[in-house]
């Protein structure tokens, strides 16, 4: 059977009463977050230059917001503009965190994380996994890459970045407003003001992102089988049931994005970076299988001829590509 998801607190998203122990912790986070801050304002910690430039994808807010499919669409875009990317990450959830490696599409998510593997898979780039962001980023630079992305990292201000892009989850914002644990917040609200491109990940086309924010949509139309076999598109599922399983920081948009497309969903959240193994899909009846990309890479070596893959590319307008790009261009002018 399925293990639950980790729950977030309630009152992060609603207008519940926040409790009063949480209150207390949020404002003794708030101090020590503002601190480090000013620390690396008054140059009493130093910010690190690699020689190259560097972007940062990340988010305020705890949980996910489609960092991933954005980083792989912005090193596919650096790619087709002549340039060499590379992406950083912490490679969360791998068995040795410790330990510094190089990433490709044959490494198993146990040895370089769920994320990095799927990165180095679908863009087929340099990834290295370090808990030091600096080390990777100069790991990368030093094996040729002309640029950066750091996967996440906003938070990692050792690291000297010359583009960071906000993402953010549509449907959740920044939830009640409160800094942890009192709410969602890793940062302050004001935090995002200083970002150069605010990304909104829009659950429905229609929707429109915000004054000064670039709307995001995740595009899936196809399931791909997990051993292997030609795909198959999602209105093939129509109208019938399926297991849907989602193990990321927001299982519900999987399943919204699936019924969207009048798929019958009986759904399986997990825990975010969750290690699966075969008797989490003893769900009493072989019906399809759909589960993201993230989850996928982790689950092949067990996967029946019923489990599906599905795939989303992340859509922004092309207006995007060429600020960021000319960004970019001053920056490393």
């Amino acid at each position: 059977m399925s293990k639950p998801v980790a729950r977030t607190p309630d009152y992060w998203f609603s207008d519940a009463a926040v409790p009063l122990s949480a209150r207390l912790l949020s404002g003794v986070y708030g101090a020590l977050v503002a601190l480090r801050l000013h620390l690396y304002r008054w140059g009493l910690l130093r910010r690190r230059r690699i020689g190259v430039p560097v972007i940062v994808v990340g988010n305020i807010t705890v949980g996910g917001t489609g960092k991933t499919p954005l980083t792989i669409a912005l090193v596919e875009r650096l790619r087709a503009a002549g340039f060499r990317p590379g992406v950083a990450s912490r490679g969360y959830g791998r068995r040795d965190e410790r330990t510094p490696r190089w990433v490709d599409a044959a490494t198993s998510p146990e040895e370089g994380g769920d994320e990095p593997v799927l990165i180095a898979r679908q863009a087929g780039i340099r990834v290295r996994v370090d808990r030091d962001r600096v080390a990777a980023a100069r790991a990368l630079a030093d094996a040729g890459c002309d640029v950066v992305v750091c996967d996440d990292g906003l938070q990692h201000y050792r690291l000297h970045r010359d583009i960071e892009i906000e993402v953010i989850d549509g449907q959740r914002r920044y939830g009640n407003g409160r800094l942890l644990p009192a709410g969602p917040l890793r940062e302050p609200a004001e935090r995002a003001g200083r970002c150069d491109f605010r990304v909104v990940n829009l659950p429905q086309q229609e929707e429109e992102a915000g004054f000064g924010e670039w709307p995001m949509h995740l595009h899936a139309d196809c399931a791909l089988p997990l051993r292997g076999g030609r795909p198959r598109p999602l209105s093939a599922f129509a109208g019938q049931r399926v297991h849907a399983v989602a193990g990321i920081g927001n299982p519900s948009r999987f399943f919204a994005m699936l019924r969207g497309l009048d798929i019958a969903v009986v759904p399986h959240a997990f825990a975010d970076h969750h290690e699966y193994t075969d008797d989490d899909f003893a769900f009493g009846s072989e019906l399809p299988v759909l589960m993201t990309e993230k989850d996928a890479v982790k689950c092949a070596g067990f996967a029946d001829d019923w489990f599906y893959s599905v795939p989303v590319a992340a859509r922004l307008p092309e207006a995007f590509w060429v600020a960021l790009l000319a960004r970019l261009g001053k920056r490393n002018g």
